[in-house]
């Protein structure tokens, strides 16, 4: 029996439509990216309403802000759920070893403070896809919206997005890395992830729920009562973004000018 599970993700995997399928079984915990930027996790701190952090006080705070994140990534059940992205992982680590020094790796480290944990490790097949996906989320500043169209996460005030050739490249390469870094880290730390793959979770989301809630050992939901509360912002200028990016780097390839 697992008393914890990971979701391993990478920016634009799909990482929020299963956080809030998972929260949705309200057996499954409430998994959340509660190790993340300074800026998300001092907003945790003020809704636990936790205390300011000086150099005297620092590891208390570490000690208190894990309380608070097994707490509410528990939600009342008997399971806590965690996301976290490559990124993050050395944060995670480096916070953890504060805690609990002496410890010989990630592995351990992780397990002593939540117990078995189920890794879950959520990719991408279509890279171009996350990369285009990631540059118009940052330009546009949407970042998710719900089935009726409402906005969900915003992080920066509207702006008409545009194709963008070198950036979808960047990050590109950057999710191409973080995605080694994970495989790399789970051979490294002798970890048998639980592999789920976007493609199969945006086309089938009740089968993916149901598999990972029999995988950690929790009740599964009925699958025609599972309701996704993110829809996909993937539409028309998506694809003609991945068309063109997959155009022009087959047509720099040829030394030939794509350019429209």
């Amino acid at each position: 029996m697992f008393a914890s599970y990971i979701i391993c993700a990478t920016p634009r995997s799909g990482s929020t439509l299963l956080c809030k399928l998972l929260a949705s079984t309200q057996t499954a915990g409430n998994p959340n990216s509660y190790y993340h930027r300074v800026e998300f996790m001092r907003e945790w701190a003020v809704e636990w309403r936790l205390p300011d952090r000086d150099p005297a006080s620092a590891k208390d705070l570490d000690i208190a802000y894990l309380a608070a994140t097994i707490r509410t990534g528990k939600a009342g059940t008997g399971i806590f759920g965690l996301r976290l992205q490559k990124e993050y992982l050395r944060l995670l680590s480096e916070t953890l070893d504060r805690i609990f020094p002496g410890l010989p790796s990630d592995a351990s480290r992780f397990e002593h403070a939540f117990g078995r944990i189920l890794y879950i490790h959520l990719t991408r097949a279509d890279k171009v896809a996350q990369a285009a996906s990631l540059v118009r989320a940052q330009q546009s500043g949407l970042w998710h919206v719900a089935p009726d169209g409402t906005e969900i996460e915003r992080l920066s005030a509207p702006q008409d997005p545009h194709y963008d050739f070198d950036k979808i490249g960047k990050e590109l390469c950057d999710l191409e890395a973080q995605e080694a870094g994970w495989n790399d880290w789970f051979e490294r730390q002798q970890i048998t992830p639980m592999r789920v793959q976007y493609e199969g979770l945006a086309a089938d989301p009740a089968k993916a729920l149901i598999d990972i809630c029999k995988a950690l050992g929790v009740e599964a939901p009925e699958a025609r009562s599972v309701r996704p509360a993110v829809a996909r912002l993937s539409d028309e200028l998506s694809l003609e973004w991945i068309r063109r990016y997959r155009a022009d780097v087959a047509s720099r390839s040829t030394g030939e000018d794509n350019a429209p």
